[in-house]
């Protein structure tokens, strides 16, 4: 797994080194709606010009594009920016790409690849910073174990929303509230107060609780010892200080920090300790946000959790049910690097008195579980079979039903097409292949059905541009986006669009809800889970039609922003529970089940279709759903084309 992970990253790094000769500039765009003391807003544009300062990243050509266009240089100060050469542009100036996507964002000087979201585009800011100073490993060290920190969607990370959306967008609205709606602490800070309160899972917590367990007993040992010496003592007035052991936690963070080999591991384990159950082992506490490592979470949190404190000094609130985030935003500031960067950017960081934590009973008070978790959790666990849940639907007159294809005789000529269009190009064995283009057959069929010429088609989630090459191939008078959240995907289609030649693609690396263009035509092959959903949220928005293969039933859960069933009629029926073991048993298709167990698989992929289809009827479109051709080319060979009516 490990070395499988090693070989990709390496690919990935190769395919960034490519880029960056080609390309050798590239454009950081920051939204700026105006300064609040030392942080500009919206939060997102503070939190990147304080990683910009901590990487000491000089890879970038900055704009700040003002929401209010009367805004001039005297809004940025160069106390404010420090060292950074800030250009500001109005909003029209933006490139095309960039303008159907939120800020921040990064985009090629090319103009054809954009990286969009606070997220990616932090992501890639430590990239570019080590590929442009490899000795700088404590920047890289800032994506986490397997480099992953915050590289989950906000979609459908709990974590990566919180960090990304929610924290910021509750300090701004805390800060510019009315004093008499500002009293109460943002729920979300609550939330990461408990998070903070949570014990600490990491790769290799088994071992380093041990350890935490010898030293546990280590210093019980030792306060014995001291106390049986006081007692030794007559007539002398002995006073025992405590010395308390140094955190485990700590020593290994701060070792990390310093690029030091960990060697908190001094002593061999006791045979007791050796011998001590997994679950009776002390649980880790958190040094920093995701755990004991100072990751990318931290930059992104402390810029948003510094100006929540400020504030909340300036108005004399008590911070007394905060002493997990008092305690780790000082903590944070002993991180070499930090205060510099702060200085720079004109953060002038608190000293806060030392705050106890309260007993874990009194905790739930202050942060009660929000009805959505308990929800989830309660369902979380699917048991029985889907026929009792088939039935109830029919007893009602629902049933799985399939229109005709729209274009069943239609395919592309392969043989005609140049290499890099095949889907086989590459590592691709021939019998999947030859299944990747009978499935583009069908949706392109669709598409170019439904298009006309001068028309905008996105390919939302991407992947590596099978679908989206082809359609900007052969349909040359439509405008091509390709949205991918995984960057390595979406660089490799890059690679085979500049092979083609092809002018009338660009490339989005994104996660959905950071795009907000307008277009003409959505499209998405193999969607996994709530994609899906979010595909078509987003043609329905945008009133574009749409042509969707969904994938991975078995991931859909109720989110943030979904809740299942999905339309009415399906919601007076089922519960959300019955509508999750139609989605469990939707993934049973596979090639090698029985026939019967794969034909009940089919009927509840055409079920939960069914209920999305009925919602976005709903909205006014007209939507079918049908079997790709032939069926064989995929066991998830459901396809909507959905049109507004």
């Amino acid at each position: 797994m490990w070395q499988c992970w090693s070989l990709q990253f390496s690919e990935e790094l190769q395919l960034r080194r490519k880029m960056k000769d080609s390309v050798p500039e590239e454009h950081l765009y920051l939204g700026f709606s105006h300064q609040y003391q030392d942080s500009i807003f919206p939060l997102h544009t503070s939190i990147s010009l304080f990683l910009l300062s901590y990487c000491d990243c000089k890879s970038f050509k900055i704009f700040l594009v003002p929401t209010n266009e009367n805004a001039n240089d005297q809004f940025v100060t160069k106390n404010l920016l420090g060292d950074l050469e800030i250009h500001l542009i109005s909003k029209c100036q933006l490139p095309t790409v960039v303008q159907s996507c939120c800020l921040p964002a990064v985009v090629t000087k090319d103009g054809k690849f954009c990286r969009a979201g606070l997220s990616v585009v932090l992501r890639h800011i430590i990239q570019k910073t080590f590929e442009a100073d490899p000795s700088k490993k404590n920047v890289l060290e800032l994506l986490g174990f397997k480099k992953t920190c915050l590289k989950a969607c906000a979609e459908v990370s709990q974590w990566t929303r919180l960090c990304e959306i929610s924290i910021p967008l509750a300090v701004e609205g805390f800060l510019t509230a009315s004093p008499e709606h500002c009293q109460t602490i943002p729920a979300d800070i609550l939330q990461l107060e408990r998070k903070l309160g949570e014990p600490v899972r990491v790769h290799n917590d088994d071992k380093i609780r041990r350890q935490k367990l010898q030293q546990q007993k280590a210093g019980a040992k030792a306060a014995a010892s001291l106390l049986e010496e006081e007692a030794t003592e007559e007539g002398k007035a002995v006073e025992v200080h405590e010395h308390p052991l140094p955190s485990l936690e700590l020593s290994v963070a701060f070792s990390k920090l310093r690029v030091q080999e960990v060697s908190h591991a001094v002593n061999r384990e006791a045979p007791l300790i050796r011998r001590t159950k997994t679950s009776d082992l002390p649980p880790l506490d958190h040094v920093f946000a995701e755990g004991l490592y100072f990751t990318l979470a931290d930059i992104v949190l402390l810029p948003c959790i510094h100006q929540f404190l400020v504030y909340s000094k300036k108005q004399g609130k008590d911070l007394v049910n905060l002493p997990l985030i008092s305690s780790w935003y000082q903590r944070v500031q002993q991180v070499p690097g930090v205060k510099k960067a702060a200085d720079k950017c004109n953060m002038q960081l608190l000293q806060l008195p030392e705050l106890i934590p309260s007993p874990e009973e009194h905790r739930e008070d202050f942060f009660p579980v929000p009805n959505d978790f308990e929800e989830e959790h309660e369902d979380s666990q699917f048991i029985g079979g889907p026929r009792p849940t088939m039935t109830k639907l029919m007893e009602r007159g629902i049933e799985a039903k399939f229109s005709p294809h729209p274009c069943p005789d239609w395919t592309i000529d392969w043989t005609i097409l140049p290499a890099a269009v095949n889907p086989g190009e590459g590592k691709m064995s021939r019998d999947r292949a030859l299944r990747k283009q009978q499935q583009l057959n069908n949706l392109v069929a669709a598409v170019k059905k439904l298009a006309k010429p001068g028309d905008m088609i996105v390919d939302f989630c991407s992947g590596g541009g099978h679908v989206g090459i082809v359609l900007a191939h052969m349909m040359p008078s439509c405008q091509v986006v390709l949205i991918e959240n995984k960057e390595l995907s979406l660089m490799r289609a890059k690679d085979r669009s500049d092979e083609l030649g092809l002018s009338n693609i660009s490339f989005i690396q994104a996660n959905l809800d950071y795009f907000n263009g307008t277009f003409n035509i959505g499209v998405a092959l193999h969607a996994c889970g709530v994609a899906t959903d979010m595909v078509i949220e987003h043609c329905i928005k945008a009133r574009a039609a749409f042509v969707i293969s969904p994938c991975c039933y078995g991931f859909i859960q109720n989110t943030m922003k979904f809740k299942y069933p999905r339309s009415h009629q399906f919601k007076e029926i089922l519960s959300y529970k019955e509508h999750m073991i139609l989605c469990r048993f939707a993934d049973q298709t596979a090639v090698h089940l029985p026939p019967e167990r794969k034909l009940i698989g089919k009927q509840c992929m055409g079920l939960v279709d069914l209920d999305r289809a009925w919602a976005a009827e709903e909205c006014n479109y007209s939507v079918q759903v049908t079997s790709m051709e032939p069926e064989s080319c995929s066991p998830k060979n459901n396809m909507f084309v959905g049109t507004p009516v």
